[in-house]
């Protein structure tokens, strides 16, 4: 075991060594493990169906494959077999995907050809409108199992309507780095919470008759060292906390599974055969196939190991003809030859694929119809979740009246503070972002809802990307426009740029058809893509004189590439700073959008927000003590100017339909009702990373998870840290009390009961939640306090309700590390419910 300390204990820092797949021991996996293994783990189960200490009987190796699908795969050619394997840009001469891949099928058997989309807040696709979802960090927020359900549908209507027959979402690997760049894309540092989402959200996709690729298998939790770093988390911790959402993802019928670019505990995650073949197929018994992440196959042996696809070109760009992959192709071709690779492993995973295509309808005489795209109920879904998932931080009451709903009083001066408000933030950045159908500004739909009587100013405050760069700033001149045909990775201008003084230059850039690359001098590159974000801008710091650049892209085959670049002068920025706080100054209420910008391909540098804004709050919340915060912000925050404040709506990134929402919001035509499914901390030393460089971002290419069980919330409650904000938090323009706990053992697991009613004025919805304390036995590491079950309920005002919360038998266990199964926590169980981890209403025993 990697780890075998008791509490109390210190862990030991674990030596570098050769360790096998999931189980941290060192030397081969013994079959007798295995066995306790799949036992355990055969058992009914996960988050989401109840499960005993029983041991059941480890789940029997099945012919893979109908005879149907067997007969075709027979039928087929080696080359036709491999073309299965890997994914292409699209066959020559033919059609090119428009996501990230295509296959073509073999159409001499009926076996279609097929394309797979970035997806887990839309369907991405180069150059395409969708509708652009709020992120799966709000659709957590609303704790709503249904309306994980309503997401997915959309996602698979949308990607069958836009030719699409895989989307790659959801993404349900743990929020455990507050830093983490993409933890806007998946959805709770909780295992319960995530679970539970992913499988409504699985459900939802596939419903409509698109295959859901739940990624990333496993451990895949930073972006820092993604491609390299070694995750090492030992058993009862990757069983308990980083495993349940997968396996979950698994029960309810997910079609595919992508495996990491990160190693586990000493192998490369999409050739780890403890992982891909002991876990995923003996003990889950998953019938569908695994796909790499891109570029994150290591051999053509990982074919061997439970791989089945390899995702990625060998050049790595959507428009170069004919590309091949780097192991399954060719290189597969010539192992199959040589004897490296058998035949049949191929044979088996082409068996796997096809199997799926069989499963929704694709290989039947008439193909499934693909519907047309409904935008209408795309955009009533993203509104809908944009409201329930925004979270209502801190409300204020000044002379007994709230600080939020806002009221339109004619004569009432608004002032609407922030560049997000006039260029909405949609999305984040990376393979998620999604170029949607159409987005409102903030300051537009305030506006509207505001009325005549209401006097609504905007100031940016601070501009993020600024006016156009002079013509006579750059040698030779830029003049933006078409720059660059279909194709090519090159440079198209190398030149100087003068700057007039000493200062921090804000340069931007604005891209249409393609991608591009911005260099000035020595500084970080500026990247920008329509398919990513169509506008990027980086703050460098740029003495007076000359200084050289260059631009480099390539361009999206139905357009060429239109560049645009804008900056903001150290001088321009002083003075939109000054203009912002003199308008909160002279209004009744300041409105300040703030937003950071989460992005795959790296972690955020700090928690507080990027380029100044905290300092901007902090100025205008001087000036107007009655200043409202909107956060678009994908992850936890530090706020530095809270106690300042009246009030802070959490909006995440919301989607293509947040401005209306976040208008509805603010003036209570919505009611808040989202909770926080991950912890803000209070300070950047003050979360379960900080201090601690071998969790995060690793020592020596390995990062070692030993907080253990206790992640997300369970660390504040272990370690007696206060947070800023406590998990399941989220404030209501209405209030709810509880009583009459009732606490007994179900044949499920538990059952908990409690009357809840709306003590307020207005109709709202409320999450009840359920927290477990642990068993008696002291030498197995246990949570102080863990989320074991919850539940919504919408109340009108005066009404009240008898709500029953299940609590999973799976809840009531632990992982044993010594005997390599789930046991159960003897002794009664403290349980609480409440309205948040830090709101506990009422307190009761569970029995043993």
């Amino acid at each position: 075991m990697l780890f075998r300390s008791r509490p109390g204990e210190p862990r030991p820092r674990p030596r570098r060594r050769p360790r096998t797949g999931t189980t941290g021991r060192r030397g081969p996996v013994r079959p007798a493990r295995l066995l306790a293994v799949a036992v355990a783990l055969g058992c009914a189960g996960g988050l989401l169906s109840p499960a005993t200490a029983a041991p059941a009987a480890p789940v029997a190796a099945a012919r893979e494959g109908s005879d149907r699908v067997r007969s075709l795969v027979a039928r087929m050619t080696l080359d036709e077999k491999l073309s299965f394997v890997h994914w292409t840009a699209g066959a020559e001469g033919g059609p090119l995907a428009r996501g990230v891949g295509y296959l073509p099928g073999v159409p001499r058997l009926g076996v279609p050809p097929l394309e797979v989309s970035d997806g887990p807040t839309g369907i991405r696709l180069n150059g395409v409108r969708a509708t652009a979802l709020p992120t799966p960090t709000a659709l957590a927020a609303t704790l709503d199992d249904g309306l994980a359900r309503e997401y997915g549908r959309v996602l698979g209507h949308e990607g069958r309507a836009l030719g699409q027959d895989v989307v790659l979402a959801p993404m349900v690997n743990i929020i455990r780095v507050p830093h983490g760049g993409r933890n806007f894309e998946t959805f709770s540092e909780d295992p319960l919470v995530t679970s539970r989402t992913a499988a409504a959200e699985i459900e939802g996709i596939q419903s409509q008759g698109l295959m859901a690729a739940v990624k990333h298998l496993a451990g895949n939790n930073q972006e820092t060292d993604r491609f390299t770093v070694d995750a090492a988390i030992d058993e009862q911790t990757l069983h308990e906390v980083e495993l349940p959402a997968f396996r979950s993802a698994v029960d309810a019928g997910a079609a595919a599974v992508m495996c990491s670019y990160n190693s586990l505990n000493g192998a490369h995650s999409c050739g780890n055969e403890s992982l891909l073949q002991s876990v995923l197929r003996d003990q889950w018994d998953f019938r569908g196939w695994v796909l790499s992440d891109w570029l994150a196959t290591h051999a053509t042996t990982d074919l061997t190991k439970g791989l089945d696809q390899e995702l990625g070109l060998e050049m790595g760009k959507p428009t170069d003809p004919v590309p091949d992959s780097r192991h399954l192709g060719a290189a597969l071709k010539a192992a199959i030859a040589d004897g490296t690779v058998p035949e049949s492993a191929l044979d088996r995973a082409v068996i796997r694929i096809v199997g799926r295509m069989e499963r929704f309808g694709l290989l039947a005489a008439t193909a499934p119809a693909r519907p047309a795209r409904d935008a209408a109920a795309g955009r009533a879904t993203a509104r809908r979740i944009a409201e329930n998932g925004a979270v209502l931080l801190r409300n204020t009451t000044t002379a007994g009246r709230p600080a939020l709903p806002l009221t339109a009083t004619a004569g009432t001066g608004l002032a609407v503070i922030g560049d997000s408000a006039l260029r909405p933030k949609v999305s984040g950045l990376g393979s998620a972002h999604v170029v949607p159908d159409a987005a409102q500004a903030p300051l537009d739909a305030l506006r509207e809802r505001a009325g005549t009587g209401v006097t609504v100013t905007h100031e940016p405050g601070i501009d993020r990307l600024g006016g156009p760069l002079p013509a006579e700033n750059l040698s030779p001149v830029f003049t933006g426009g078409k720059q660059l045909d279909a194709g090519g990775d090159r440079q198209f201008y190398e030149g100087t740029l003068t700057v007039p003084a000493d200062g921090d230059y804000r340069i931007g850039m604005q891209v249409d058809g393609g991608m591009a690359v911005l260099q000035v001098g020595d500084r970080s590159p500026v990247y920008a893509a329509d398919s990513f974000s169509d506008t990027t801008s980086v703050l460098m710091r740029l003495t007076r004189g000359t200084h050289r650049v260059t631009m480099s892209g390539w361009a999206w085959p139905d357009r060429p590439l239109k560049v645009d670049l804008a900056w903001v002068t150290p001088q321009r920025a002083a003075a939109d700073f000054d203009r912002a706080v003199a308008a909160a100054a002279a209004a009744d209420t300041a409105v300040v959008f703030a937003q950071d910008e989460g992005s795959e391909g790296y972690d955020r540098p700090s928690l507080s927000l990027p380029d100044g804004q905290d300092r901007l709050i902090a100025a205008v919340a001087k000036a107007n003590p009655n200043t409202v915060v909107v956060l678009n912000t994908g992850s936890s925050v530090l706020m530095p100017w809270l106690d300042d404040t009246a009030a802070v709506l959490q909006m995440w990134y919301p989607g293509q339909e947040g401005a209306q929402a976040t208008a509805a919001l603010l003036y209570g035509d919505a009611n808040p009702g989202g909770k926080l499914t991950q912890t803000f901390p209070a300070a950047e030393d003050a979360h379960p990373m900080a201090g601690h460089p071998e969790r995060f971002p690793g020592v020596n290419g390995e990062q070692e998870y030993n907080e253990g069980v206790h992640t997300g919330h369970r660390w504040y409650e272990q370690q007696g840290v206060r947070p800023l904000f406590a998990f399941g938090h989220g404030l209501s323009y209405t209030s709810f009390g509880y009583r009459d706990l009732a606490v007994e053992r179900t044949a499920t697991g538990a059952a908990v009961r409690v009357t809840v009613r709306n003590t307020g004025d207005r109709t709202g919805k409320e999450a009840v939640q359920v927290y477990l304390g642990p068993g008696t036995r002291a030498d197995v590491p246990q949570p102080v306090r863990k989320l074991a079950g919850y539940t919504k309920v919408t109340l009108a005002p005066g009404q009240e309700k008898r709500v029953t919360v299940p609590v999973d038998a799976r809840q009531l266990q632990y992982w044993d590390r010594d005997r390599d199964t789930w046991q159960q926590a003897a002794g009664a169980r403290t349980l609480q419910v409440g309205s948040s981890s830090a709101d506990i209403r009422l307190t009761g025993r569970l029995e043993p």
